[in-house]
């Protein structure tokens, strides 16, 4: 009787081990503008450690100084770079999908030097938005990930700096930062056409020069980071009308600074529970706890950081957070607490200039 209950508790081990799938691989890529290559670590998601697993070189020229932008394409098969030397293009890389080692499968144009790139959520459209060239641009993604020529360009956007869809894939929204406005079109994920919504955009603060912004993960709310001010603003998102109603805005800056304000990145917990903001003249990281009624912002706390800290980014458990130092050429990853706090973990060294993260789930 012993040994047959036995058997039948191992069997019902062995088939709950079967029907529970195991965790997917974590990779987090990071570019470097002037070693112009890219670092592959895997991701141990108990403890937060990274493993290198190889150094890749960007084809082309980077020109030093600029930003080396990534994106995933949304099946996470491939990933995407954009070079600023001459020419200008992107390239794509097919991620291996059990290791996340990289591969160069090809090159696209592009219509201008490109600080920020996305793609829909399809996957089958790559959108790209121009600082100096002020404009933004959407390019057809062929089959084989390898970015076609540029589709359409909209010019006379002043300092064009990000651009993303919604979650419905629905509408697009531009930050630029030269004219302080948060600018919302109609797509077309059929054709991959962009037209002005109505109203085609929304005002900040003068000089507050909108940079970044993360949607929350219930889809209602977007979070605009002002490069010029460091100041969060937070929006009403209506999916269904296309319309952005903002409702607050909150400081990231550490009380007393002076002198030219640099902000550069914001990312949101996959919870919504916490949000988190970079400043690089300062060096800093701020914490923000989200409202769960109405997703707005509290700070919990400003923390040193790298030098320079242009990017940053955040697992899909909402465990750790890993931030790059421009100018400290190293990278710090953080544990993230319950109360939204960050505890330090471990400094990496990397290339020179690390100017992006993307951390990636690999499918099994």
């Amino acid at each position: 009787m012993r040994e047959s209950w036995l058997q039948f508790f191992a069997l019902a081990v062995i088939v709950g081990a079967l029907a529970v799938p195991a965790l997917a691989a974590t990779v987090v890529y990071v570019s470097h503008t002037e070693s112009n290559d890219i670092y592959v670590y895997q991701l141990n998601r108990q403890t937060g450690e990274l493993t290198l697993v190889e150094t890749v070189p960007i084809p082309g020229v980077v020109k030093a100084g600029m930003s080396t932008p990534l994106a995933i394409s949304p099946d996470k098969r491939f990933l995407y770079v954009a070079t600023r030397g001459e020419p200008q293009a992107v390239m794509t890389f097919a991620i291996e999908a059990k290791s996340g080692k990289l591969k160069h499968v090809g090159s696209g144009p592009l219509a201008d030097s490109m600080p920020f790139i996305s793609t829909d959520r399809t996957g089958r459209y790559l959108f790209a938005a121009s600082y100096p060239g002020h404009k933004f641009t959407v390019s057809p993604i062929g089959k084989d990930g390898i970015v076609g020529a540029t589709q359409q360009v909209f010019p006379n956007h002043t300092n064009a700096h990000s651009i993303m869809p919604d979650k419905q894939n629905r509408f697009v929204l531009v930050a630029t930062l030269g004219n302080d406005l948060f600018n919302v079109f109609k797509f077309d994920a059929k054709t991959g056409k962009l037209e002005p919504h109505a109203p085609p955009s929304v005002s900040v603060k003068a000089k507050t020069g909108p940079r970044h912004f993360v949607f929350h993960p219930n889809g209602k709310l977007v979070y605009l980071l002002g490069e010029l001010d460091a100041t969060v603003h937070v929006f009403d998102w209506d999916a269904a009308k296309g319309e952005l109603k903002e409702k607050q805005s909150v400081s990231g800056l550490p009380p007393g600074t002076t002198g030219r304000i640099a902000a550069a990145d914001l990312h949101i917990t996959p919870d919504g529970k916490f949000l988190y903001a970079s400043e690089r003249t300062s060096n800093t990281l701020a914490c923000f706890k989200v409202a769960p009624a109405d997703g707005t912002l509290s700070l919990i706390e400003i923390i040193p950081t790298e030098t320079q800290p242009r990017a940053f980014s955040i697992d899909s458990s909402g465990r750790y957070l890993f931030l790059a130092g421009q100018r400290s050429h190293r990278m710090s990853s953080y544990k993230i607490e319950s109360t939204g706090k960050l505890t330090k973990l471990k400094d990496y060294a990397m290339g020179k200039a690390p100017i992006w993260i993307e951390i990636v789930d690999l499918p099994k």
